[in-house]
């Protein structure tokens, strides 16, 4: 194409534009000229500029000029429209119909459940005292969830009326033999176990999840529920760190005028064991168990109980977040009730 014609085309395209604007007798009108003629995609100035690379190699910087002044007075004829016009929002606003002085709909936000919420005040509270989380899979086998804890077969924590074992069809899409059946894991020490068996000491983690328990709701039980575990392992670790690390822990999160007491216990993997209390209502309430991790675990997954000692503790989420905002049954957790869940 001769640059002649090509100047001529810019000539012709941009006075029609401006023609066309000056012509636009409301914002749809204008609308459309502005579409016809700066559309991105099929307007006429855009199909114009398609056509300089028929303009020869060395005429196009003069024909570049002359496109972008072309340009220009479209753009300087739209805006000159617009203000001509007036703005359509402006105008919607002054229409007797429109009152800009009520108020608008609010925004109905929604919010993070209070058991997540107090899952992760947890994880900041432990993470300043050390410890990093660690995640492990709900759907155990029983070596995890038993064996490896030093809970022998015989033991009445694996009787089948006492956990959620799965199917037959479960185990066997899973790939799963019958000697190692599946079940939904009752204890978050199962994440404890798969972390010795891949990492060696020193360990510092804490893992929170759900854990399951066909137990009877009541007002302090339920079928499903959050543990916090918590593990330290390393040279030299004693029942006074575990206490220490408790009482900050609750001071931190319920604060320094909480009372909390240990009572002697017994579980299968820790050796000594504590019941860890608190004060609540002028009575006291189990929040979860402790205690020195028992050597048959440390053999079970290759450490050395000569050489490494730690404490092991489980603390119940629900009890924790109850005693924080004063929560008298733990169903209420679970009901769905907005009424309820608002208030967190």
């Amino acid at each position: 194409m001769a640059l002649s014609d090509f100047l001529e085309q810019l000539d012709q395209l941009a006075s029609s534009a401006e023609k066309a604007f000056q012509e636009a007798g409301d914002a749809s009108a204008l609308d459309e000229v502005r579409v016809n003629f700066l559309g991105a995609k099929n307007g006429q100035l855009k199909s114009v500029q398609k056509e300089m690379g028929a303009v020869g190699k060395e005429d196009r910087p003069t024909a570049g000029k002359k496109f972008n002044e072309c340009k220009t007075r479209i753009e300087v004829a739209f805006q000159a429209a617009k203000d001509r016009l007036g703005d359509p929002a402006a105008a919607k606003s002054s229409d007797p119909g429109f009152d800009m002085t009520l108020p608008g709909h609010e925004f109905h936000l929604g919010r993070l459940h209070p058991i997540t919420q107090t899952i992760e005040e947890l994880k900041d509270i432990m993470g300043r005292l050390g410890f990093s989380v660690a995640d492990g899979p709900e759907i155990e086998d029983e070596r995890h969830n038993f064996e490896a804890l030093n809970i022998p077969r015989e033991h009445p924590a694996r009787d089948p009326l006492d956990n959620f074992y799965l199917g037959t069809a479960q185990k066997a899409q899973l790939g799963h033999r019958e000697e190692n059946p599946l079940l939904l894991r009752s204890q978050t020490s199962t994440v404890q176990i798969r972390v010795m068996e891949s990492t060696p000491p020193p360990i510092r983690i804490i893992s929170l999840g759900r854990v399951y328990r066909p137990d009877t709701a009541d007002a302090t039980h339920y079928p499903m529920f959050h543990q916090m575990e918590g593990l330290l392992i390393d040279r030299q670790v004693t029942m006074a760190d575990l206490k220490s690390v408790l009482r900050l822990f609750a001071r931190s999160y319920l604060g320094a005028d909480v009372n909390i007491r240990f009572r002697p216990s017994f579980f299968p993997f820790t050796e000594p064991s504590v019941e860890a209390d608190f004060s609540w209502n002028d009575g006291w309430i189990e929040f979860g168990g402790a205690g020195m991790v028992d050597p048959n675990v440390l053999r079970a997954v290759g450490y050395d109980p000569e050489e490494v000692t730690g404490f092991a503790f489980g603390l119940g989420v629900e009890r924790l977040c109850m005693r924080r905002h004063g929560i008298t049954d733990i169903r209420e957790f679970y009901k769905n009730d907005v009424r309820f869940l608002e208030q967190f």
